[in-house]
C-alpha cells in the first residue's frame, strides 16, 4: 500500500506539509467525490473482506467503491500515514421505518483530534446524509454545509447525529415531497467515543452480507458526492440531486434504467467497471 497511489486514486496532488484541518478537509472531499459508497459486491456474488489490503486493492487499484466498513477503514489508514491522531468509533444508525436506532452497532466512523479539537470524519454514509467536511464534535451547534445543516447532541456521553432536511423539487411532479419527520430533522446515528478496532466489526461485516433484512442485502446501491450534490443509483433507479437549487430546496432528477443502462451508468457516472455480473 502506498499513500501516493491513494492520492492519485482520489486526484489529490497538493503539497501537504502537516496534519492540519485544511489538509484533512481537502483529502476528505477528494475521497468522497472519487470513491463511491457502494454495496455492488454483494449483488455480484463477491465476498467483502474486512482486511485493509483487500479494501485498498478494491478501492485504490480496481477503482471501486465500498460500504462504510471499507471506505472509512481505508481513510483511517491514509490519515494515520499522514500523522493524524485518528481513532475508529462505532455507531447505531437510525431506522426511520422502525422509528429507532439499531440495537447493535452497524456503522463505523472516525474521530480525528487536531490541536486539542475533536472532529468526526465519516466518508462512508453515502447518499444525501453524507457530510462534505469534517464536523467539529461539539454539542448543540448547527454546522451548515452543502448538503444541509448537521448537528451533534451529547446526552451523558452518548452522541446523537442529525441533519436538517431541505424540501425536494421534482420537475415531473407538481408538488414537493412531505417531510418525513416533524421539524424536518432527520436522525442519522448515535455513537459513543469508545475507541474501536477494525476487528470489532468482523462479525458485522459477515452478518450484513447474509442477512436478508438489511437494505444493503435487498438493494444494490451506489452513490457518489459531486461538487453540487449527489448521484445515487439504487437498483435500476438513478437519482441526481442538486443541493439548494432554490432556497431551502434540492432539485431531484429521477431516471428509471434498463439492465444495459445500469452498466453504462456505473461506468460513465461512477467510473466503475465490474468484473462480475451485477444483479440489481
Amino acid at each position: 500500500m502506498n499513500i501516493q497511489e491513494y492520492f492519485r486514486r482520489i486526484s489529490y496532488n497538493k503539497p501537504h506539509k502537516e496534519a492540519d484541518l485544511q489538509t484533512l478537509t481537502e483529502i476528505f472531499q477528494h475521497h468522497i467525490q472519487t470513491i463511491p459508497f457502494e454495496n455492488l459486491s454483494m449483488h455480484c456474488g463477491e465476498a467483502i473482506e474486512l482486511d485493509l489490503q483487500s479494501a485498498y486493492n478494491k478501492m485504490v487499484r480496481k477503482k471501486r467503491g465500498g460500504w462504510c466498513l471499507e471506505i472509512n477503514h481505508l481513510l483511517f489508514w491514509a490519515l494515520q500515514e499522514l500523522g493524524y491522531d485518528v481513532c475508529i468509533l462505532g455507531a447505531h444508525s437510525y431506522d426511520p421505518a422502525e422509528k429507532g436506532y439499531t440495537a447493535e452497532i452497524n456503522h463505523i466512523l472516525l474521530k480525528v483530534v487536531i490541536k486539542g479539537d475533536s472532529y468526526i470524519v465519516d466518508a462512508g454514509f453515502g447518499g444525501a446524509y453524507q457530510a462534505w467536511q469534517p464536523l467539529m464534535l461539539i454539542s448543540g451547534k448547527d454546522q451548515p454545509q452543502g448538503p444541509g445543516i448537521f448537528r451533534f447532541t451529547d446526552d451523558n456521553g452518548t452522541w446523537y447525529f442529525e441533519k436538517v432536511k431541505r424540501k425536494h423539487y421534482i420537475p415531473e411532479k407538481t408538488d414537493t415531497d412531505i417531510p418525513d419527520t416533524p421539524g424536518n430533522i432527520r436522525k442519522i446515528y448515535r455513537f459513543t467515543l469508545e475507541p474501536r478496532h477494525i476487528d470489532d466489526f468482523q462479525e458485522l461485516n459477515a452478518y450484513l452480507q447474509v442477512s436478508p433484512d438489511t437494505i444493503l442485502r435487498k438493494k444494490s446501491i451506489c452513490s457518489l458526492q459531486t461538487t453540487s450534490g449527489v448521484l445515487a443509483l439504487v437498483g435500476w433507479t438513478l437519482t441526481e440531486m442538486k443541493y439548494n437549487y432554490m432556497e431551502d430546496m434540492d432539485l431531484l432528477n429521477i431516471t428509471a434504467l434498463t439492465d444495459e443502462e445500469v452498466e453504462k451508468t456505473l461506468k460513465d457516472k461512477f467510473n466503475i467497471v465490474l468484473e462480475n455480473k451485477l444483479t440489481p
